[in-house]
């Protein structure tokens, strides 16, 4: 799993300059070749974890292909001399993904979530576009450890349904840690962390305005929604960013 060539280098991290155009059609064309391709979205909260935890910073390397989920990596990219045309979060483009899927009729597996919100969610995508193959679904909270029966019954339940596109929505870094571990033994042409995608499709989490989502202020909406859980990620989180873009602008931050 090598990075695709259009990349910058944001504090040692690989980060992937495709629209989203650009990635479902990468998506489409490894489902059509057959090749199993592992993807990763990148935003100021990867790019922290990533100095924390070596080896999420090796999984967003060695990703097939990343994107740019956050207006601050945008900010950050263009501190750095680079531009980043488009920045897109699952919730946003999923949609768009299912209507193709449905089309085409590509088989989608979605796992996370508390219990019942993928569910919901996969109703909403199909009440919408009624030919769209969502063949599974299961929630996040199970248990995670390599060779533990739950486990074991979602990867066979996965293996047995020959997905196309799997969907999974843990939360940042648990559903990269889940799918690092497992990687080797799923059988599925794509896989996709999405994050808190399906709770915003189920509508179980209210998502910010739009007027704030699309002018670069999403992470304030949800400080806003979940002000006890995501504090720190955005108070503390943003300035320890932007002081380490500075320091890579000026030379001074590692980038191994």
């Amino acid at each position: 799993m090598q990075p695709t060539t259009d990349t910058i280098n944001i504090l040692g991290v690989s980060v992937g300059t495709k629209t989203s155009r650009e990635l479902i059609d990468y998506m489409i064309h490894a489902i059509q070749v057959k090749e199993c391709v592992l993807l990763a979205y990148i935003n100021i909260h990867a790019i922290n974890l990533a100095q924390q935890q070596r080896w999420f910073k090796d999984y967003l390397n060695q990703a097939s292909m990343t994107f740019c989920d956050g207006y601050g990596i945008k900010l950050g990219a263009r501190l750095l001399g680079y531009q980043i045309r488009e920045r897109y979060t699952p919730p946003d483009w999923l949609p768009e993904l299912a209507s193709i899927c449905s089309q085409r009729g590509y088989r989608l597996y979605f796992l996370g979530a508390r219990p019942g919100v993928a569910d919901q969610a996969a109703l909403k995508l199909i009440t919408q576009f009624p030919q769209l193959l969502i063949v599974g679904t299961y929630h996040g909270y199970f248990d995670k450890t390599p060779g533990s029966q739950e486990n074991e019954f979602i990867l066979q339940a996965i293996n047995g349904l020959d997905v196309d596109i799997l969907l999974v929505g843990m939360g940042m870094p648990v559903q990269e840690k889940w799918l690092k571990e497992n990687w080797p033994r799923l059988n599925c042409q794509v896989a996709l962390p999405i994050g808190a995608a399906f709770d915003y499709l189920a509508g179980t989490t209210r998502r910010a305005p739009r007027w704030l989502t699309d002018h670069g202020f999403e992470w304030l909406g949800r400080l806003l929604v979940e002000p006890g859980r995501l504090w720190r990620r955005y108070v503390v989180g943003i300035p320890v960013f932007l002081f380490n873009i500075f320091r890579q602008k000026f030379g001074r931050f590692p980038l191994e």
